[in-house]
């Protein structure tokens, strides 16, 4: 089987003749060929060749998220202004105006100002969510699945559920958390807002040629209580899970960090499996753990710690890791690094599982 068959058949819930070896190497890409350090043999090839040298498929999110296309209509002016080391961002609108200032880092970037700082604010991004409307980039998919060839199936990001997308692109943590408290009502209404306009979204979602779908959360237990949990991230994957089947499609979410305080929400989630459970040394449950709270035929998406891939690791302690998730899981996998590899990590212990995967009989 290929890459992209083996893929296919994991999420369909169908044989395979091995595992899938998936791990996330475009942050250790970016990083070590802006700073000089890749190793001599990939330093003139591209992302996808140096996944095939590694003999490992790539999650094809940095190549397909593009075509799932954000189109803002109605009465909206949007100004951008340089700053030193960053740039600050406003939009205008006929309720009013909001605007957010970023600072780039390294090749990330991090707020400064965030767009929402007082109720005032909530109904100029409840105008933005309801004069935005979604569209699919067909040209686009169909050149860049066409690079993608059998290296992977398809896979598509959609934008963060409710409360996460406002913690991370509105209002920050603590932001997010005083509004939440003082202005309740008003919170309710936008979080309801944020809901009903992803409709949009899932409709073309679900007319797309992609048929593996994560929602893209960054969900941490650190940062979300079980009681908001089930007000609202719990409601948004039932319901979105269920349209996504129905279109037949499969899902998961994407959980990292601190996780254990949700474990127990997994199986009533509707998802066909979660990516990026950060199992001990590096987060705060067992790999049992996250074998018992997950339903038989739900699928592991990663589950190596990136710390694994630092120096205090050796190669065989993280093959013997890939076993242990291996023999939990069986052909319910996608292995692969949780959740990408950091840019000082050794590459060659992803060569390593490559070859070990390789020879692992399901």
């Amino acid at each position: 089987m290929t890459f992209r068959q083996r893929h296919t058949a994991i999420f369909r819930r169908e044989p395979v003749d091995r595992s899938l070896w998936q791990p996330r190497l475009e942050h250790w890409i970016h990083v070590n060929r802006r700073d000089g350090t890749l190793p001599p043999r990939y330093r003139d090839l591209d992302h996808l060749a140096i996944y095939d040298d590694l003999n490992c498929s790539p999650r094809a999110y940095f190549m397909l998220n593009q075509c799932l296309v954000a189109e803002q209509t109605g009465d909206v002016e949007v100004v951008t202004e340089a700053l030193p080391g960053g740039q600050r961002v406003t939009w205008r609108t006929p309720v009013g105006e909001i605007s957010q200032t970023t600072e780039n880092r390294a090749l990330s970037w991090h707020y400064a100002e965030w767009p929402l700082k007082t109720a005032a604010d909530f109904p100029v991004l409840e105008y933005l969510l309801r004069h935005t409307t979604w569209r699919w980039d067909a040209e686009t998919f169909a050149a860049q699945d066409a690079l993608l060839g059998d290296r992977a199936a398809p896979t598509l990001y959609t934008p963060r559920v409710n409360v996460q997308r406002l913690i991370i692109q509105y209002t920050g943590f603590e932001g997010f958390h005083y509004l939440y408290h003082d202005y309740p009502a008003e919170m309710t209404h936008l979080l309801e807002t944020l809901d009903e306009t992803d409709d949009a979204i899932y409709e073309v979602v679900c007319q797309c040629p992609v048929d593996i779908i994560n929602f893209g959360d960054n969900v941490a237990g650190e940062f979300v209580s079980p009681a908001i949990f089930e007000r609202w991230y719990l409601p948004h994957y039932q319901k979105r899970s269920a349209q996504l089947h129905a279109a037949g499609k499969a899902c998961h979410a994407h959980w990292d960090g601190a996780v254990k305080p949700l474990l127990p929400y997994i199986r009533e989630s509707g998802m066909d499996g979660i990516e990026a459970l950060t199992p001990l040394p590096q987060g705060d449950v067992t790999l049992q753990e996250m074998r018992a709270a997950m339903a038989e035929d739900q699928i592991l998406v990663d589950g190596i710690p990136c710390t694994h891939f630092m120096p205090q690791h050796s190669v065989q302690e993280v093959v013997d890791f890939a076993r242990e998730i291996l023999d939990l899981w069986g052909p319910r996998v996608v292995l692969g690094i949780s959740d990408e590899i950091s840019p000082p990590g050794d590459i060659e212990k992803v060569r390593a599982v490559a070859e070990f995967v390789e020879g692992y009989a399901i």
